[in-house]
């Protein structure tokens, strides 16, 4: 198998360092912006060819599939590009800047019948495949609330310590805590739901905390920090979100779910049901379930990440996990979030696929 990487920053680094780590994966190329570090990276790596023309990279025959690794906003041009090059597209999250753009890249893969995957880790941890098997058990019943949960006291890109300014720049991001972390928290609720169709959304962003003045100017910072929202889906079914990369807090507690029979949460990993007058909380050893599946099961490594259930998937012994679905009704959340806010209203799915719009940015 035979890939090419597109993006060789800290995240495209960390595609590659998998890709190898992978038996019978050979990153054969790669392509970057800047032609000093693109350069470094393809010797540090021992990768034969490297270009800053995507293009170029697109037309080597031999790659079966690219990772795209670029800032959001050039997520939907260079998977379009991939696509109608003949090339499989593993994609990094979120799907892109706007529903406008991931559905484009949506009905593109379709279109070319090549496959296409979004980065969505948070579907293969332990928690995820454990309460995956408690629902198909039946042991939730009627699944009717879910909340999707993500925290950090003070976790915002560059103005805190960490990343490029890139990553809170409206213009390069597309958004802030959702886009960055609030997408894994809620595809995962979706996946555990079979990713239902939302119906109504309202919710409200904030920037709120204060930011040193210096890295508050260097960084451009146009994001928000912290977001909520509630979402009707269909099936009477609501999922409440609250993501925050600043919070004056110790903790929100992890996502969980509430159906008729049983409840859970995900992390820390909990199972709640009761018999008869008996109230029961759960504790399961995820470690030992994960041995399990791998010595028991023979799952083998198909299910230990996206990139390693991307490579299985594409040799044909396992089917594609619905990512590029799960990222697509990801993206109307969070755009209708960012659209209520905006209006000040509830807004209906329709009015995101009505009033979306293009964010792409050159490639």
């Amino acid at each position: 198998m035979k890939i090419g990487i597109i993006g060789v920053g800290q995240i495209g680094k960390i595609h590659l360092q998998t890709y190898q780590s992978i038996s019978g994966v050979e990153v054969v190329g790669i392509a970057g912006r800047d032609p000093k570090k693109t350069e470094k990276v393809a010797k540090d790596y021992n990768i034969p060819f490297w270009t800053i023309n995507l293009h170029e990279l697109l037309a080597i025959k031999d790659i079966d599939a690219v990772s795209i690794c670029l800032h959001n906003n050039l997520h939907q041009p260079a998977t379009l590009e991939a696509l109608k090059a003949g090339k499989h597209v593993f994609c990094e999250k979120p799907m892109a800047g706007t529903y406008h753009d991931a559905l484009m890249m949506y009905e593109t893969a379709k279109r070319t019948e090549k496959k296409l995957s979004i980065q969505l880790s948070s579907l293969f941890t332990n928690e995820t495949k454990a309460a995956k098997k408690i629902i198909e058990k039946g042991l939730l019943g009627h699944t009717y609330f879910a909340c999707s949960a993500g925290f950090r006291r003070r976790g915002r890109p560059f103005v805190d310590g960490y990343g490029s300014p890139s990553f809170v720049q409206l213009s390069q991001a597309g958004g802030g805590a959702l886009y960055d972390v609030g997408v894994y928290h809620i595809a995962n609720i979706l996946y555990l739901l079979n990713n239902p169709i939302p119906l109504r959304i309202s919710g409200k962003t904030y920037q709120e905390v204060p930011i040193d003045p210096n890295h508050y100017r260097e960084s451009g910072f146009d994001v928000e920090e912290f977001a909520v929202g509630l979402v009707h889906l269909e099936g009477g079914m609501a999922l409440n979100i609250v993501e925050a990369w600043a919070a004056n807090l110790d903790q929100f507690g992890g996502s969980y779910m509430l159906g008729s029979k049983g409840g859970l949460r995900l992390k820390p990993f909990g199972f709640f049901h009761s018999i008869q007058e008996m109230d029961i909380n759960s504790v399961i050893d995820l470690e030992s379930f994960g041995y399990r599946l791998h010595n028991v099961c023979n799952s083998g490594i198909a299910y230990d990440g996206p990139q390693q259930h991307w490579i299985e998937a594409l040799r044909g012994n396992i089917p594609l996990l619905p990512t590029a679905e799960i990222a697509l009704t990801t993206m109307l959340i969070s755009e209708g979030i960012y659209l209520s806010n905006k209006l000040g209203r509830e807004v209906t799915a329709e009015d995101v696929i009505k009033l979306s719009k293009s964010t792409a940015n050159p490639i």
